[in-house]
C-alpha cells in the first residue's frame, strides 16, 4: 500500500510542509472516526486538477465500516463526487441529503476541507455506514457534537494543533473514556467508562456539573499528580496535552483537545484511560529486570571466589601438571564470570559480545606460553548475543585463543593470532588464525586428547554449529572456522 508522502510526491504539488500537516491529522483522525462512527478518506487533489488520489484511509472502531476493501492508492475522476470538489473549491464542509448506496449498504457523505494557512490542501470524506444507524443516545449525541466541532476545526485550519506530539505510548483513545468540558472547565457529559475511571480513583457521587481539575485535585493527593499548570492545562481544557496522574488505587492518562469550532475556546474533550494494570506490569518488569542482574551480579563474585579459591590450591601443589590443570580450570571459571558480570551491567538477556571477547583476549594473551609476546588482531563484530549463548561461546572463544597462546608459537618468538567475527542471516561465523607451527599432519579433531578441544567440540555441537580445524590458505599456521546459528537476543 502506497505511503501518504509517496502519493503526495508522485501525483501532488503540495509541498513538504502540507504533507507535514496532512501527516498531523493522520495521527489524530482515528479520534474523529470513532467520534462519527463513520470511515474517513483522505482526498489529495491531482496535480493537473483531474481528480483525487486517496491518500489515507481509517475505519471506526465504534461502528460498521462503510467500505468492504482498501481505497488508498486509487483515482477518482474530478466531478464523479460532487460534494469533493464543492468542499474545496469553497472551502467549506458540504453534505448531500440523499444517501449512496455502496454494495446494497445506504452510505452518508460527508466532505470537511483541509486547510493550512490560507490554502486548501485536501478533502476529507466522512461515510457514514447507515445501516449502523439507531437512535442516537447521549453518548452518541455528545460523541457526533464533538466530531462536528473538530470538523470545523479542520476546514478553518484550526486542527491539528501543531507543535511536538504526544510521548505516551498509551494515548486514550474514545471508548477507553470520554468527558466534555465546557469553556469554564465544568464537565457537561462524562461516558460510563469515564466514570469507571473515575470510581477507581475513589469518586463517590458524579461528574456532570463539577470542575473536572477540582475533583481530580481531590482524588489525587499533590505528591502523585503533575505541576498545577498542566493540571489546569489539560483538566481544564486549555491546551492540547497529556498527562498521567493517579494514587494508590489507580493510574490514568488524560489527553485534552481544546474546542474551537468558530474560533473561540467552547470546551474541551478530554480523554482518559485506566493503565492501572500496564503501570503494575512495568514495575514487575523493573523489579524483575533489577532482580535479574542482582543475580547475575553474585553469580559473578562467586565464580571469581571459586577462581580465587582455585588459585590459592594451584600455588600449593608441587605437581606441574597438577598445577596446569588448576590454572586452566581458574581461566574457565573467568570466563564464565566475565559473561555474568557483562550481564549484571545490561538491561536485558544479550551481552555485547564484542566487549567479552576483547576482556577474555586480553586475559588469555598478556603474554605467550613461553614468554614471548602476542600481538591479537579482532576485524568485524560479533554484536548482541543472547545470554543463553554466551556463556558456551565464551567457553569456546577462550579455550580457541588459548590453544593457539600455548601451541602455535616456537619458544623464541611471538606471533600473531588474527579474530575475524560477522553476522547474517545463518548466523555466527567466527574465524579464528595463527602465524604459528600449524597443526600436526596426523591431527584429528575427533580423536584428540585434548581436554581443551573437546569442550569446544561439545560446545559448539550443543548450539547447533559446526567447527573445523586445518591449516591457513596460504598453508602455514592454524585457522579454525566456528559457525554458530541462532545467537541473537530475542526481542521482548
Amino acid at each position: 500500500m502506497p505511503s501518504l508522502q509517496a502519493l503526495a510526491r508522485a501525483h501532488t504539488d503540495l509541498s513538504t510542509e502540507d504533507v507535514g500537516w496532512l501527516s498531523m491529522l493522520l495521527a489524530d483522525w482515528q479520534i474523529i472516526a470513532d467520534l462519527s462512527f463513520a470511515d474517513l478518506v483522505l482526498w489529495l487533489p491531482a496535480r493537473d486538477a483531474s481528480g483525487y488520489w486517496a491518500g489515507a484511509q481509517m475505519r471506526p472502531t465504534t461502528g460498521p465500516t462503510a467500505f468492504v476493501d482498501d481505497i488508498v492508492g486509487s483515482f477518482l475522476q474530478a466531478g464523479k463526487r460532487p460534494l469533493l470538489d464543492t468542499a474545496l473549491r469553497e472551502g467549506r464542509i458540504a453534505r448531500e441529503g440523499d444517501p449512496e448506496w455502496r454494495d446494497d449498504v445506504p452510505v452518508r457523505v460527508e466532505a470537511i476541507p483541509v486547510r493550512r494557512g490560507d490554502r486548501l490542501i485536501a478533502v476529507v470524506a466522512r461515510n457514514t455506514n447507515l445501516q449502523g444507524v439507531r437512535t442516537p443516545s447521549r453518548l452518541e449525541l455528545s460523541y457526533l457534537q464533538t466530531a462536528s466541532e473538530l470538523s470545523q476545526m479542520i476546514a478553518a485550519g484550526s486542527f491539528p494543533f501543531p507543535g511536538p506530539r504526544s510521548d505516551h505510548a498509551d494515548t486514550p483513545r474514545v471508548g477507553d473514556g470520554f468527558i466534555r468540558v465546557d469553556a469554564a472547565g465544568q464537565v457537561t457529559y462524562a461516558s460510563p467508562n469515564a466514570l469507571s475511571v473515575y470510581r477507581k480513583l475513589g469518586l463517590t457521587g458524579d461528574l456532570s456539573g463539577k470542575s473536572l481539575a477540582a475533583i481530580t485535585r481531590e482524588l489525587v493527593p499533590a505528591g502523585l499528580r503533575p505541576d498545577e499548570e498542566t493540571i489546569s492545562a489539560v483538566l481544564g481544557g486549555r491546551m492540547p496535552r497529556d498527562t498521567e496522574l493517579g494514587n494508590s488505587q489507580a493510574t490514568v492518562i488524560l489527553r485534552s483537545i481544546p474546542l474551537r469550532p468558530s474560533g473561540e475556546h467552547t470546551g474541551s474533550l478530554v480523554l482518559l484511560r485506566d493503565v492501572t494494570e500496564l503501570r503494575r506490569r512495568d514495575r514487575e518488569l523493573v523489579t524483575k529486570d533489577a532482580t535479574i542482574r542482582e543475580i547475575h551480579h553474585r553469580v559473578k563474585n562467586n565464580l571469581q571466589t571459586v577462581a580465587a579459591l582455585l588459585r590459592l590450591q594451584a600455588r600449593r601443589i608441587g605437581i606441574p601438571e597438577g598445577r596446569v590443570a588448576l590454572e586452566e580450570a581458574v581461566r574457565r571459571v573467568g570466563a564464565i564470570a566475565v559473561v555474568h558480570e557483562t550481564l549484571s551491567q545490561a538491561f536485558d538477556e544479550t551481552v555485547d559480545f564484542d566487549d567479552v571477547t576483547d576482556r577474555l583476549t586480553h586475559l588469555v594473551t598478556d603474554v605467550g606460553s613461553h614468554g614471548a609476546p602476542i600481538r591479537t588482531r579482532r576485524t568485524g563484530s560479533f554484536g548482541a548475543i543472547s545470554s543463553d549463548a554466551a556463556t558456551p561461546l565464551a567457553m569456546v572463544f577462550t579455550e580457541l585463543i588459548q590453544n593457539a597462546v600455548e601451541h602455535a608459537f616456537d619458544e623464541d618468538r611471538g606471533g600473531v593470532i588474527s579474530i575475524q567475527c560477522s553476522r547474517d542471516e545463518r548466523g555466527l561465523r567466527l574465524i579464528i588464525e595463527d602465524d604459528g607451527v600449524g597443526l600436526p599432519e596426523d591431527f584429528s579433531l575427533e580423536h584428540t586428547a585434548s581436554l581443551g578441544l573437546s569442550i569446544v567440540s561439545t560446545l559448539v555441537g550443543e548450539l547447533g554449529g559446526r567447527i573445523s580445524l586445518g591449516r591457513r590458505d596460504d598453508g602455514t599456521g592454524t585457522k579454525v572456522v566456528v559457525q554458530v546459528p541462532n545467537v541473537a537476543g530475542q526481542p521482548r
